[in-house]
């Protein structure tokens, strides 16, 4: 069986993504902090006949990341889809004129180093193997920010920037490497004025990526 790894693996958009990847025969690992969290998500996989465990993990740590990903890739005998989209600290609403640097870094920390660290763990055996998808998500700041989001978006930017050079990079090796970029609130709780959307509305367009190979990147709006 193919084997995806989704970090950052909550009930929202990670679990949906499991069940899209579940639903077409794939093998699902979960990581996030918490344990018990992806217990719970896991069972709640099984029970709809999908495979998955899950491997605690902390992507501002990079050992206990790697780590994780190693162990997910013993255990299923590969990891053939990366699907990265880590959830950040709360946002500090921040305009880039009051934006520092060290709010940016977190930012970074987050959503660019974890994926390159993560990248690292399975890009190997998917070169050798001249196959493989890498998955990464941002909110549609990082292609049309917003003022109030200054160091996010910035962030953002940085990991869009730095897949669509990937997937530049990894075309030619067989391996596939796009960008998600969610321009909707997900769920049912959006502030007013805010456009919303279920995490079932956005998961396919991450099947669509794996499978439609030419395409580097799909912007989500409702």
């Amino acid at each position: 069986m193919p084997t995806i790894a989704v970090v950052g693996a909550g009930p929202g958009m990670g679990l949906a993504i499991a069940r899209t990847f579940g639903s077409h025969g794939f093998d699902v690992a979960l990581l996030s902090r918490s344990q018990d969290n992806l217990d719970t998500h896991a069972a709640t996989l099984a029970a709809e006949g999908i495979t998955a465990k899950g491997f605690a993990a902390d992507v501002l740590d990079t050992d206990l990341l790697t780590g994780a990903l190693e162990a997910a890739a013993e255990h299923f005998g590969g990891i053939d889809v990366l699907e990265y989209s880590p959830g950040g600290p709360e946002p500090k609403y921040l305009t880039p004129t009051r934006v520092t640097a060290e709010d940016v870094d977190l930012q970074m920390r987050y959503l660019v180093y974890g994926a390159i660290a993560a990248t690292d763990v399975v890009l190997p055996a998917m070169r050798q193997a001249g196959a493989g998808t890498l998955l990464f998500t941002t909110g549609a700041g990082s292609v049309d920010p917003t003022p109030m989001l200054g160091d996010i978006n910035t962030a953002g930017a940085a990991l869009r920037s730095w897949t669509l050079n990937l997937h530049k990079e990894l075309e030619p090796e067989g391996i596939q490497a796009a960008h998600v970029a969610i321009g909707a609130w997900i769920g049912d709780r959006a502030p007013e004025g805010v456009p919303s959307a279920s995490a079932d509305q956005i998961s396919p367009l991450y099947w669509d990526l794996h499978i439609q190979r030419d395409q580097a990147e799909k912007i989500f709006t409702p």
